[in-house]
């Protein structure tokens, strides 16, 4: 059992005459994402041409922002791709200075509990296991002193005292839970009740106290000076997910239950009131700091030593495949009605690959040999043909169109009947980029195809373009271009020029 976690152009000849300086004869018609224009072999051909294809291994340096869903949990047996470990680190603190536990001058009588909770977004995997999680303190005081720095998923500071634990199989988190005294309920949170010895911790030191070296409470600088944060680390030997968690919702916080006797009143009542990761909106309180760790293990599977035939694709952070096509070098100029790269799943076990389901998207881009060392660029005009823009930014557009169209440009995961039964493919409209190598005799770039979480190239840091899988979510074994069976291909669709 699995949660998908998806969030989830009219195109004319003007742009392309735009861009290509005066090319003619261009079809005008906009085909769907599985469309190929008929062939009839009088007028209109088609060519299947060969892609050589090769794996490739990110050195991977994902940054997971704030605002976005962290990774959270242990995959400890894929068949095809072995282990993943995802842990999250972060900040909780108050909404405004000081602080008070209650209001400011009721009679605090007794600590109850504390309790970190975490918004729960869905999982990807096999979440009928259990997963095994510790809170540890966060020591460095690198991560509490640079909280506006960008980590990637290699980064984790280091941790000190256990503070908590807690199993939890993945698919109840959507069960009603209910604390306060059964005032109050949750759903979609995980919550993990932390030591008494960090409860009274928390709790000596509330704004009300008259001690200046315990009152962590009093501004955001002292507060920082005392308490990092929390590690939340996956430690399950079981457990075959990873779980999605969102710091930025109001779900996600440190709850500070206790009794006190209200002011005025003298009503004795239970009550909690709670810290949270912060978004440095505030002009005295600075951001939170916060980081999610992801480590691969693919040693030994078939990952790690690919045949010829087959390739192996994991979302970010992850692995890429290499193509290149060398016959489209030198290919006379003619009027291309359709270009499409098509790459199908190579089933294996059909249990595990119902487990560990296929990336929802794949994206496509080139590699600029031009420059030293290579860089990578997005591919022309097919990402969206109804938005301007330039991936080597010399004229003024944008490098990145403003949203991809995924109707048009492809690279959707869908289903179809494959030799031996149900199997995922992607399909690719590049029919434009093709057109301008065809007249203009542009570069024949190596594409690299792979399952992106967020697109990032360093000519034009620090913008990072969201895409559409979450990350870590989905893996895929493909056919490479010599596949028997599940070939990687191009086809074109054009007609002679008279």
């Amino acid at each position: 059992m699995h949660k998908t976690l998806l969030p989830i152009a009219l195109a004319g000849t003007f742009f392309v005459f735009i861009i290509n300086g005066g090319c003619t004869k261009l079809d005008t018609t906009k085909l769907g994402g599985d469309l190929l224009p008929a062939v009839d072999n009088i007028n209109t051909f088609a060519d299947t041409i060969l892609i050589n294809s090769t794996q490739g291994y990110f050195n991977d340096t994902t940054e997971v922002l704030p605002t976005e869903n962290h990774a959270l949990g242990r995959i400890n047996n894929d068949p095809l791709f072995g282990k993943t470990e995802a842990n999250i680190f972060f900040q909780v603190k108050p909404r405004t200075y000081p602080f008070y536990f209650g209001n400011a001058g009721d009679t605090l009588i007794a600590a109850d509990s504390v309790v970190l909770c975490m918004s729960y977004k869905g999982s990807w995997g096999d979440t009928l296991l259990p997963q095994q999680l510790e809170v540890r303190e966060i020591v460095d005081a690198n991560f509490r002193d640079s909280v506006n720095t960008r980590r990637d998923v290699n980064y984790q500071p280091a941790t000190g005292a256990l503070l908590g634990s807690i199993s939890i199989v993945p698919k109840d988190i959507d069960d009603t839970v209910r604390f306060a005294h059964g005032k109050d309920s949750s759903v979609n949170q995980i919550r993990i009740k932390l030591s008494d010895a960090f409860r009274d911790y928390l709790f000596s030191r509330d704004s009300s106290s008259t001690n200046t070296s315990t009152n962590a409470f009093k501004s955001d600088s002292l507060f920082r000076r005392s308490f990092n944060g929390f590690a939340v680390k996956a430690v399950g030997a079981a457990s075959n997910s990873i779980m999605y968690i969102n710091l930025s919702e109001a779900a996600t916080r440190l709850e500070v239950h206790f009794r006190k006797k209200t002011t005025g009143t003298g009503k004795v009542d239970t009550v909690y009131n709670a810290l949270f990761v912060s978004p440095g909106n505030n002009i005295n309180i600075a951001a939170s700091g916060t980081a999610n760790n992801i480590i691969r293990n693919r040693a030994g599977t078939p990952s790690n030593t690919p045949s010829l035939t087959e390739h192996y694709l994991q979302t970010s952070p992850g692995t890429y495949v290499n193509l290149s096509i060398p016959a489209l070098t030198g290919m006379p100029n003619r009027i291309i009605h359709r270009a499409q790269i098509s790459i199908e799943q190579v089933p294996d076990n059909p249990v595990t690959d119902a487990v560990f389901t296929v990336p929802p998207f794949m994206y496509l881009d080139l590699k600029d040999t031009n420059n030293i060392p290579p860089t990578w660029k997005p591919i022309y005009f097919d990402l969206n043909p109804s938005n301007l823009y330039d991936p080597d930014f010399k004229n003024g557009y944008p490098y990145f169109p403003t949203t991809i169209d995924f109707n048009y440009f492809g690279g959707a995961a869908k289903t179809k009947t494959g030799p031996v039964g149900q199997i995922k493919y992607y399909d690719f409209n590049i029919t434009r980029y093709i057109q301008q190598l065809v007249t203009k005799h542009t570069p024949n770039y190596t594409m690299r195809l792979w399952p992106a979480y967020n697109i990032s190239y360093p000519q034009y840091r620090p913008l990072v373009i969201p895409f559409r899988n979450p990350v870590a979510y989905g893996r895929i074994k493909i056919g490479s271009g010599s596949n028997p069976d599940y070939k990687m291909r191009l086809i074109i669709i054009y007609s002679n020029i008279q």
